[in-house]
């Protein structure tokens, strides 16, 4: 027997997508709440149409971020909650975007949205068209590249530190103290050459057949 709340969930999923035509992709439902996939295009129809249809009225923003799946041809996703405090509803929409495409900016609809969208920009490099300043908000002036992304180094670019000479901040290239060594598992008491321990035949080749 179907739940009556994923019933209830599909269903409201299943009349946005007919109000708004062929603008809504996928609809699917995580526990509980409405996740709609919708065309980057129609973003900002979209949320206006939810924030002011009077069956709707998703009036409160609560957030947006983006995710990296560096695999997929358009590795954005950027996803927008929302939620209607005159029907006690949550919605969760997402839009899938590349490196090079922006995302129209909600800031028109929803003025909270700005610096969540710089945030997204800043640490994963996601563009916003028409947004009114679109910045760096949490790392430094001149940080090269964009930190939440899978493929950035743990270790960053550069490191900061003060300098006790020039009494100021300054930005070096990161220094690895010790370079990276090759493990061939062979043996775990591999050492100092001058010395055979017990485990050394395996990687010298001297290990007897059984």
């Amino acid at each position: 027997m179907p739940d009556p709340a994923e019933t209830d969930v599909k269903s409201a999923g299943e009349a946005i997508a007919a109000a708004l035509s062929a603008t809504v992709t996928e609809i699917s439902d995580a526990y509980g709440e409405l996740t709609l996939t919708v065309a980057t295009d129609r973003w900002v129809d979209i949320a206006r149409y939810l924030r002011e249809d009077p069956g709707q009225l998703y009036i409160s923003f609560i957030d947006l971020c983006a995710v990296d799946y560096p695999v997929r041809e358009k590795r954005f996703e950027v996803v927008l909650h929302l939620l209607s405090p005159k029907y006690n509803k949550r919605i969760r929409i997402k839009t899938a975007v590349d490196e090079d495409t922006p995302v129209p900016s909600l800031c028109e609809v929803f003025p909270a949205a700005d610096w969540f969208e710089r945030e997204a920009y800043d640490l994963l490099g996601v563009l916003f068209s028409n947004h009114p300043d679109l910045r760096r908000i949490l790392t430094d002036y001149g940080f090269d590249g964009h930190p939440l992304r899978r493929d950035f180094p743990m270790t960053g670019y550069v490191e900061v530190r003060y300098d006790d000479e020039q009494k100021r901040v300054v930005y070096e290239p990161v220094r690895l103290n010790q370079e990276f060594r090759q493990f061939d598992f062979l043996s775990p008491w591999e050492g100092d050459s001058r010395y055979e321990l017990p485990g050394d035949e395996k990687a010298s080749g001297k290990a007897e057949a059984p």
